[in-house]
This record gives C-alpha cells, structure tokens and sequence, in this order.
C-alpha cells in the first residue's frame, strides 16, 4: 500500500510539473477571445463547482464557522488576485517571460515569512540569494530599464506579476497557519470557488465575452479549467502530503522550462542568450534559498 502512494505521489508531482506549466500557454490562447475577467471568474467557477460536488458526494470534510470564511478569503489571495495578476499580465509580456518571472515566488514566500509574527528570519545566504535572484530580473528587464519604448510593456507585465505574487505567498502561509482548514480537497474546492465568485462582479461590469464560439480559446479554457485546476490543484496537494516539500518544490523550475518551450514553439516568443542567463541567475538564486531554507 505504501509503494502504491508513493507512485501515486510522483505521478501526481509529474503531472503538476507538466500540466502548470502547459497553463502559461494556456492562458495566452484563451485571452485571444476571452477577456481576462471573464476567463479568471470562468475557469475558477467550472473547476470549483466540480470539485465542490466531489467534496459533497464524498462527504469531506469541510472547515466549519470563520475558518469557513477565511479559506475563502484566502482563496481569493491565491487563486484569484495571484492567478488573476498572473493572466493580466500575459497581455503585455510573453507567456515564457511569465512563467520565467513566477519562479520569483520562493523570494516572496521567505520574505513574507520573515515580516509576519513568529516566523523565520532572513539570514546571510538567504538574502545572497534573493540578490543573485535580483541580479537575472535586472538582466531581464535592462531593456525597460535602459528606456526603451517597446520595452515599457515588459516592465509592466513583471511589475503585475510581483503583486500576485505577494498575494500568493501571502494566503498560501495564512492558509498553512490556519489551525482546522479542512481536508485538501475540500480546501481546493473553497478556494477555487471563492475566487471565481470574487471575479464575477467585475467581469459583469467589463467587456462582455465575445458570443462567437471560438474553438482555440474556449477549448483553452476547458484545459485550464480541467487540467490547470482540477487535476493540477488535486495532484499538488496529493503530492504535498506525500512527498517531502523540497521535492515537489522542483516543479517551479520544471514549470518555468515547460512554459517557455511552449511559447517559443507555439508563438515564437524570443528567448536569446540575456533570457537564458537571466533564467540560470533566477534559477541559482533559488536554490541557495531553499538550500538556506532546508539547513534551517
């Protein structure tokens, strides 16, 4: 039985490493049609119903009173204001780039960490890191920098993503701090929900979708919804619960190589020799934090 959750659990960290980074190009593909509320409220709303209908017809068990209230709110974080920053920001940068500047996560989650009550302080090669990490955006973004007009668009797409970012490392250690947050599944279901409920006013009161079927956004948006949230969402926590953090942690690199393979076949997005240093200082700059991290 062992051997068997064990197999489970590093098929199910192979597909989060294929399907999330599949979602980048995705993403682009549904925004040709779909506005960015629209898909954000769409996608979470789907995959949330389903799941929340499995959670019932299994009998999970679900976070009962203000924790109820704060998994939702927390799911908003993650989910919608992460994700959501996440989709914003593929229409200025490439969907590569996006899934390149999303490896910047680790940084904020030892970041936010250090500032919230009891929580682990930043040390010596910590912050090495987060410089060495610093040192491949700055290689990235010098064109903005330099003050290059078609450049400014990339400066915003990485200035969009950092605020999801925050948003996601934020709920993600509120959601772990949260002492009875129900079964994993019941809390994928509540976040997913919670945040295509949050999405919806303001995709009601934007540009209303394009009533025209079209075959290559919407079936899109059908993977985003099955493969990005259903089956991503359950296999990341599946394989969480099974496997060392450390391990699963691989799939942010893993992702980040998958999105940017995608772009360039699919959209011939650019990636010369500046992105691939850049991508190896990120890259480095992550390892020395979660090998900082893990001595700790």
């Amino acid at each position: 039985m062992a051997q068997r959750e064990q197999f489970l659990a590093y098929l199910a960290l192979v597909s989060v490493c294929i399907f999330w980074g599949t979602t980048y190009l995705a993403i682009r593909m549904a925004l040709e049609a779909i506005p960015p509320l629209w898909l954000v409220s769409g996608r979470f709303l789907l995959s949330g119903g389903i799941l929340t209908a499995v959670v019932w017809l299994r009998r999970e068990w679900i976070p009962p009173g203000r924790d109820l209230w704060r998994s939702a709110l927390y799911g908003v974080l993650i989910l919608g204001i992460g994700n959501g920053a996440l989709t914003f920001s593929e229409l200025y940068i490439a969907s590569g780039l996006a899934g390149l500047f999303i490896t910047f996560s680790p940084f904020w989650m030892v970041g936010i960490e250090a500032l919230l009550p009891g929580g682990e302080r930043l040390h010596g090669p910590t912050l090495a890191g987060m410089l060495v990490g610093l040192a491949g955006a700055v290689l990235l973004l010098s064109p903005a920098l330099s003050g290059d007009t078609h450049a400014q668009s990339l400066l915003t797409g990485f200035l969009i993503l950092q605020a999801g970012m925050a948003s996601w490392s934020f709920g993600s250690i509120a959601q772990r701090r949260l002492p009875s947050a129900g079964s994993p599944l019941a809390v994928g279901a509540l976040h997913q929900l919670a945040a295509g409920l949050a999405f919806l006013p303001p995709a009601l009161l934007g540009p209303a979708p394009p009533l025209i079927w079209d075959a290559r956004a919407h079936g899109a948006l059908l993977y985003l919804v099955l493969f990005g949230s259903i089956i991503g969402y359950t296999s990341y926590f599946y394989a969480l619960r099974h496997l060392p953090v450390a391990l699963v942690s691989i799939h942010n690199y893993v992702n980040c190589v998958v999105a940017v393979a995608l772009g360039w076949l699919f959209y011939r997005e650019p990636f010369g020799m500046r992105e691939a240093l850049a991508m190896g200082a990120i890259f480095a700059g992550v390892a020395i934090v979660k090998r900082s991290a893990g001595r700790r």
